[in-house]
């Protein structure tokens, strides 16, 4: 009886591992997103990126579109295509927008969709 329990949970180790040997990690796809930005004026500004990375605020600061710091709630956005936002200065800021809804992510925490318009639009008050 007991070599048949080891025989038996010797076959499912083997399973096991086998099933782990098995996974592959595979790059995540690129996808492509646009981005537009609207200053006080109203004037639109858009970009078109294509990106495997994970986060729409990823691929924003690393192509230096986006300019913040770390905060409570994650990247806060000081800048953006050179325009500053200061809120302690003239009550402006940089509202972010998904498909032209206002997001409830900030752009660190919201994952990157195909063919999704991104808005930045800076805001007084």
């Amino acid at each position: 009886m007991k070599r048949m329990i080891s025989a038996l949970l010797a076959l499912v180790l083997l399973f096991a591992l086998a099933a782990c040997g098995n996974k592959t990690e595979t790059a995540a796809e690129a996808v492509s997103f646009t981005v537009i930005v609207t200053d006080l004026e109203g004037k639109e500004t858009s970009f078109e990126y294509t990106s495997s990375a994970a986060t729409v605020g990823e691929v924003l600061v690393a192509e230096g579109l986006v300019v913040g710091h770390e905060a409570d709630y994650g990247l806060y956005i000081d800048a953006v295509n050179g325009i500053a936002a200061d809120w302690d200065k003239d009550q402006t800021y940089w509202a972010f927008y998904i498909d032209g809804e206002y997001a409830t992510t900030g752009i660190s925490d919201t994952p990157i969709a195909a063919d999704t318009t991104y808005g930045l639009t800076l805001t007084k008050g």
